[in-house]
């Protein structure tokens, strides 16, 4: 098997199947190039992340995606704007261009797969496969990433239920945006999709029953801001209504 490089981005102009990498080098307008690197990566992710979710990519909300400072995100914002992968737009804080757009796709294609080969076939915990594929999605080649996608049976959706970009990067349109929250008494569904940051929650879910598959039946729902009660395998419990909102259904 051929050695693992860095990830990186081009703007060369080759679709992904024309090239070996979309992740090569970063051409800057002085028609530089530079590697891209694991923060930039990993800010690119987020932004993509804070868009798909129709939140205003602020200094702020980028700052508290990442868990730095303000004054970080600042400096990197500024970074991604020089390299021609974002644009300010005013009062919304940032939006990626095409270029900065196809980056993000990559790394997120990257990322999914991996946590969804470590999940299937390596058996790890849903709560550790992103930390893991963390760590690795930065030094996946091309053609590696291809391997596992054959070996997986070219997978739609990672272990958390979220959409993986095929191989040009396009994404499955969201159909159903339904959340646990929105179920009335009495109402049953099936978990699709949960948060994917957060270990410690992600283990918490677990031991509730809500993970993508499973199904539910939602036995309350409180006014005015209150919890949501719910019933799986694993018994009958109520999470607060914030929570609720973040778990998508089927």
């Amino acid at each position: 098997m051929p050695a693992i490089s860095p990830l990186r981005v081009s703007f060369l102009g080759a679709t992904k199947s024309e090239s070996d990498s979309n992740l090569n080098f970063v051409e800057v307008p002085t028609n530089a190039t530079e590697p891209l690197t694991e923060a930039t990566q990993h800010y690119l992710r987020e932004i993509y992340k804070l868009e798909a979710a129709d939140i205003r990519a602020t200094t702020t909300n980028v700052a508290e995606a990442m868990e730095v400072s303000a004054a970080s995100a600042s400096t990197m914002l500024k970074r991604l704007a020089t390299l021609g992968l974002v644009e300010h737009v005013p009062y919304r804080g940032v939006a990626l261009t095409d270029h900065g757009r196809q980056a993000a796709l990559e790394v997120i294609r990257h990322h999914r797969l991996l946590e969804q080969y470590l999940a299937e076939r390596l058996g790890v915990p849903l709560d550790q496969v992103h930390g893991e594929a963390d760590r690795l999605e930065h030094a996946l080649s091309e053609e590696v990433e291809q391997r596992i996608d054959a070996l997986l049976g070219y997978p739609t959706h990672d272990p958390h239920g979220h959409p993986i970009p095929d191989a040009e990067l396009r994404l499955e349109p969201t159909i159903d945006s339904r959340t646990i929250a929105s179920l009335q008494p009495g109402s049953t569904a099936q978990v699709a999709h949960v948060p994917d940051d957060d270990a410690e929650l992600l283990s918490y879910l677990h031991s509730l029953g809500l993970v993508p598959g499973r199904r539910i039946e939602v036995t309350a729902n409180a006014p005015f801001g209150g919890p949501v009660t719910f019933r799986t395998e694993e018994g009958e419990h109520a999470i607060a209504r914030e929570l609720a909102q973040s778990i998508g259904i089927a």
